[in-house]
């Protein structure tokens, strides 16, 4: 049997803000009730190798409202992770919100 070797992964670096510095967002959605909706709302951190600090879903008849906070990307990308969140088929409102952190500067970088 081959040896395995274990690579580390990197974050993606963001091209276009790369001087910008990590700030936490609150992505607060709105969706219908799919079966899958979840997971692709999720695949879109997964995409960019980020692994959401807190993920809330509480389902409300044929609604699903998911709040996650993200600290690991800059306000630029969190804006196009919004985007890409508006194109769900099932996703019918977005807020997107820069989570103040009152106890890390490097994290008040947002906006």
């Amino acid at each position: 049997m081959p040896h395995l070797e274990v690579i580390t992964p990197s974050p993606r670096p963001d091209v276009w803000a790369s001087h910008a510095a990590p700030c936490q967002v609150l992505f607060r959605i709105q969706a219908e009730a799919d079966a899958d909706v979840l997971c692709r709302v999720l695949n879109l951190f997964a995409l960019q190798q980020l692994i959401p600090q807190h993920v809330q879903a509480v389902r409300d008849g044929d609604t699903l409202s998911i709040e996650i906070r993200s600290h690991e990307q800059s306000w630029h990308r969190a804006q196009i992770i919004g985007e890409k969140l508006r194109n769900l088929i099932s996703v019918f409102d977005l807020q997107l919100q820069p989570v103040p952190a009152a106890k890390d500067p490097a994290m008040q970088a947002c906006g």
